[in-house]
């Protein structure tokens, strides 16, 4: 017998690429279970697939960075609940300290659909009954028809996982210039966030500063240094500049829709603008500037 359940949950989390390099990602997980019946003669409860599996799902990727543990540019280390993280890219050295629950570390040489795919599934054996035999998931993107952008970033003053410095979302917007989209602003944001981190001006310090691992070799001139301190621990991350957008306040969506606003507002003065920003898939905030 077999269960399945659609858009179980999203993912939001940033990853690794020797190309890209940080890249912020949002996906779709559909599950499907295949086993006997238990004592209620289900597989496994509707309730207890969204308890157990979704959680499990959230709590080992959801928010975190990805590591591809196996690949040639990485190099880490840990030391009782923190990480130093070492990464050579196509766009430059990334370098990071962190607690170890900012990370997913999978032995893998990329990350993509399907070592993911492998990470989660056994995570989720260690939870499931033994009347499930079988489970599947199906990692997938939100099918777009618009313009859209990767970002990754990190809220110092949230009390949950978006406190952690590098996690992101792959995010559409829509723009209305005096009541009519255009596409065109669209566009323009996903060209000027495309692979980006949006660093908060206020968590900005000199990477001399950073204790990163003792083979780090940057300066300000080439790297952004961006550490702070909340309620899950201490974060230090050190990026290079062009791959950076300074933002000055936080980097909440409620913000950063503001912000979009802003600065068309103050490229079109004459002009009346509505942001529609999405944080990941199905949620966001809207902004009316002008």
């Amino acid at each position: 017998m077999q269960l399945f359940v659609k858009d179980l949950t999203v993912i939001d989390f940033s990853y690794l690429c020797p190309i890209r390099g940080m890249v912020g990602e949002s996906w779709i997980v559909d599950v499907l279970l295949d086993g006997g019946l238990d004592e209620q003669n289900m597989v496994l409860d509707f309730a207890k697939v969204k308890r157990t599996i979704k959680n499990t799902i959230d709590d080992v990727a959801d928010h975190r960075l990805l590591i591809p543990t196996a690949c040639s540019e990485v190099r880490w280390q840990q030391k009782g609940d923190r990480v130093w993280m070492d990464f050579s890219s196509q766009k430059g050295d990334i370098h990071l300290a962190c607690p170890s629950q900012a990370f997913a570390l999978i032995p893998t040489e990329v990350i993509d659909y399907e070592s993911v795919n492998d990470f989660l599934k056994k995570a989720l054996r260690e939870v499931l009954p033994e009347n499930v035999q079988g489970i599947s998931l199906t990692l997938r993107c939100e099918v777009l028809d618009t313009p859209f952008y990767h970002y990754s970033h990190g809220l110092r003053k949230h009390d949950g996982n978006c406190q952690r410095i590098a996690h992101g979302h792959r995010s559409p917007v829509t723009i209305f210039e005096n009541g009519i989209a255009e596409p065109k602003w669209d566009q323009y944001w996903a060209e000027r966030w495309n692979d980006i981190y949006l660093g908060t001006e206020e968590d900005l310090v000199p990477v001399n500063t950073l204790e990163l691992s003792k083979q780090t070799k940057i300066s300000d001139e080439t790297h952004f240094g961006f550490h702070y301190v909340a309620p899950q621990g201490d974060f230090q991350l050190a990026m290079p500049k062009h791959c950076c957008d300074l933002i000055p306040h936080d980097t909440t969506v409620e913000l950063l829709a503001e912000y979009m606003a802003k600065t068309l507002a103050s490229k079109e003065p004459k002009s009346h603008f509505k942001v529609i920003a999405y944080e990941g898939i199905g949620k966001g905030a809207i902004a009316v500037r002008g």
